[in-house]
């Protein structure tokens, strides 16, 4: 992409695009100024935003004069990702490129963008980034990985409970009768092995009923008040760890009941909340584990490929370790856990009581930061 001459619409007597003389008289500034897509000019030696369109400032939320002030890595928590491709542009090596990228910003949620890098001929001091949002793209993309994954989910499930369920109680039963001769023949001292097996018998046999639990009940579906299903959760949880953990509430009061199944719902949100308080553990030994549950009404929401008028969004956000970069795309897997003490299905089963509500779960994670969302439909 190489940029020679945009038309120039009559400014009046506007305040000036940019403070930056060359860039001025190129003559390109008003052009980009109309453009409806996010449109930053870098000086390409300092990085400094030397121009930004109005769309840029909508999605960056932060004005001309503000992002002005900045430059590229101020901008964003990890901008040196894109450094070396507009080092590369700055030198002539290539006239434009593109890349996918996810931009972090300090205290905001990231930004899922497809970015075209580009050389500006008229203004050689300086290069061209045209931002465009991948999030709707991208949670497609997500929310088929997750259909999948529920589907295989149940597969598993059906194949744990027909190749173990069934020869575990055949093990616990010949344990139990090996005990009772044992206990005949006076033979107490190796009773403790019989019992080593009934107990992990019986462990293994909780794992599978946990498993099995979202396919074995009646789905009860009544008025759900999601504030209610929020403080039940809260007085759980807190009750659990009640020191160095400070739960916030962001409701918006708005939010309509929705229907559903109140105790599954409160199952969810609790193996959420749940997972996000053993993860703080080390921040709650320092007393600043910080957990906020929030609530909102999205409006115009697409779930599995269907458009649901309004929804509820409600975000779990904790500012712990987050989720370990080698099963963040698999956290919810069944038996898949960051901690060694976890069984890996707290999650699964949450994933599994919201998508029988027709909704979904997703997460965002990074040091400092991991946030679920939870979407339900409100009306259909």
């Amino acid at each position: 992409m190489v940029l020679r001459n945009l038309m120039k619409p009559k400014t009046g007597g506007a305040e000036p695009l940019s403070d930056d003389a060359a860039l001025t008289q190129s003559g390109l500034l008003p052009g980009l100024e109309a453009l409806p897509t996010v449109t930053l000019v870098l000086e390409k030696r300092t990085l400094r935003v030397a121009f930004a369109n109005p769309s840029a400032e909508s999605m960056l939320d932060l004005s001309r004069r503000q992002l002005m002030q900045m430059s590229w890595p101020e901008l964003f928590a990890n901008g040196d990702e894109l450094v070396a491709t507009i080092g590369a542009i700055a030198e002539h090596r290539f006239h434009a490129t593109h890349l996918d990228a996810v931009l972090e910003r300090p205290g905001r949620e990231p930004l899922h963008v497809h970015v075209v890098v580009g050389f500006l001929e008229s203004a050689p001091d300086y290069v061209l980034l045209e931002l465009f949002e991948n999030e709707r793209h991208l949670r497609t993309d997500r929310e088929e990985r997750i259909h999948d994954l529920s589907i295989a989910n149940k597969q598993l499930i059906r194949n744990l409970a027909h190749e173990i369920k069934n020869p575990l109680g055949g093990i616990r039963g010949a344990a139990q009768l090996l005990e009772f001769e044992l206990g005949v023949r006076e033979r107490q001292e190796l009773r403790e092995y019989t019992q080593v097996i009934v107990k992990e018998s019986d462990r293994l046999q909780t794992l599978v009923d946990r498993l099995l639990e979202p396919h074995r009940h009646p789905h009860v579906v009544g008025d759900v008040n999601i504030h209610e299903v929020c403080e039940r959760v809260r007085a759980v949880i807190l009750a659990e760890f009640p020191r160095g953990l400070t739960i916030e509430r962001d409701y918006d009061v708005s939010v309509p009941d929705l229907r559903g199944d109140k105790e599954q719902l409160i199952q969810a949100l609790l193996n959420i909340v749940r997972n996000a308080a053993q993860a703080l553990r080390e921040r709650i030994g320092q007393g600043d584990a910080r957990i906020a549950l929030r609530t909102r009404v999205a409006r115009k929401v697409t779930i599995s490929k269907r458009l649901f008028k309004l929804a509820l969004d409600l975000r779990v956000i904790d500012n712990g370790p987050g989720i370990p970069e080698d099963i963040r795309d698999r956290i919810f897997y069944p038996l898949v856990s960051g901690r060694e003490d976890g069984s890996g299905l707290g999650l699964t089963l949450a994933q599994t009581f919201v998508q029988q509500h027709d909704g979904l779960i997703e997460v965002e994670s990074r040091p400092g930061h991991t946030e679920f969302q939870i979407l339900l439909p409100l009306v259909n």
